[in-house]
């Protein structure tokens, strides 16, 4: 009995199928046993060598979380990084001041287009209208769609002598000017302007934070000061310019240039906000940013802007103050300042 029990084992001992369970490697644990009978001095010196070793070969490394935060010498990467980069204060402003000034908002203007923009635009068809009325009245063919089209955002003056070209006489394009804003008046028949959705609310936000703010447009002056008050908006604008004090309206950048140097500040510090093509040129020209309102026009016509939005109160002071972030903030030793420009 004992002879037949032990063949059995030694049978299933020498199976083809049966497998010994694996030896347990322990050159791993001698390993480790080895490294700490190395001396005190050994072992630091060890640690010292391969922390060199890492900083001569910097490699990636990433941090689990959700977040993804990258530890990286080798500079910034496209994710997002610790600690956060803070376009206000910017660490390469060595002016204490400076940084301090850019912490708050007032290194920042705001320029903006009257119509469309703070109050709602004139009805298309009113423009046209008092354009064919003015060459009914002079015996000129009333100007085509796409010659409207053009003229937009133009003084009434640049559009008379350079597009139109009924004439070149200053005193005479005066007058016409003049009259086009008579006429345009006498259509409206005496209805005043209404403030667009979530323009007092965002005004009132940017004054609350000391942003100095501007508006400039192409209409005359009397006719702006008198729908500025009619709709309670004095209080907001330092700066009001006017057809009357440049030579040429949009999308030339003189009237933008103008503005920004009545408020004191450069025009690489100020943010440009209208609703069409031509303002958003001007603005490129003048080497502002832009924010381009969708109130008349489709957003996909405006996307050469900076931003786009429909109404003003979608954006905050944080998101124009990551909008007017300039690469070089402060000017070179040689360079202009500008007089009393911030």
């Amino acid at each position: 009995m004992v002879d037949a029990m032990s063949t059995g084992t030694s049978l299933i001992a020498h199976h083809l199928l049966y497998q010994r369970p694996p030896s347990e490697d322990v050159s791993f644990k001698r390993r480790q046993l080895a490294s700490c009978r190395l001396p005190v001095p050994s072992r630091l010196m060890d640690s010292t060598v391969k922390l060199l070793a890492k900083e001569k070969n910097p490699s990636r490394q990433r941090i689990s979380g959700d977040l993804a935060y990258t530890t990286d010498s080798t500079g910034p990467s496209p994710g997002r990084m610790w600690p956060p980069v803070s376009k206000a204060d910017d660490p390469m402003i060595h002016n204490p001041l400076l940084r301090q000034e850019r912490m708050g908002c007032g290194w920042l203007a705001v320029i903006f287009e009257w119509e469309g923009v703070i109050v709602e635009d004139d009805d298309p068809e009113l423009e046209y209208r008092a354009w064919a009325a003015l060459a009914q009245e002079e015996g000129k063919s009333p100007p085509l769609a796409f010659v409207l089209r053009r003229i937009e955002g133009m003084k009434s003056e640049q559009a008379i002598s350079e597009v139109l070209c009924w004439s070149r006489n200053p005193t005479e394009l005066r007058r016409l000017a003049s009259r086009k804003e008579d006429i345009c008046q006498s259509f409206k028949n005496g209805d005043l302007r209404h403030l667009r959705s979530g323009s007092r609310e965002f005004m009132t936000t940017l004054a609350n934070h000391k942003i100095p703010l501007a508006v400039a447009s192409t209409r005359r002056g009397k006719a702006l000061q008198g729908e500025i008050e009619a709709v309670g908006a004095q209080s907001f604008f330092e700066v009001v310019v006017a057809a009357e004090e440049v030579h040429r309206g949009k999308p030339d950048p003189e009237m933008l240039i103008h503005a920004a140097r009545l408020l004191g500040f450069l025009p690489e510090r100020c943010i440009v906000f209208g609703n069409s093509i031509s303002t958003v040129e001007a603005a490129r020209e003048a080497g502002m940013k832009c924010v381009a309102v969708a109130s008349k026009q489709p957003v996909y016509a405006l996307r050469a802007a900076d931003l786009v939005v429909r109404r003003l109160d979608e954006l905050s002071v944080v998101d124009l103050k990551k909008l007017a972030d300039v690469d070089s903030p402060e000017l070179e030793p040689g360079e202009d300042r500008g007089g009393s420009q911030r």
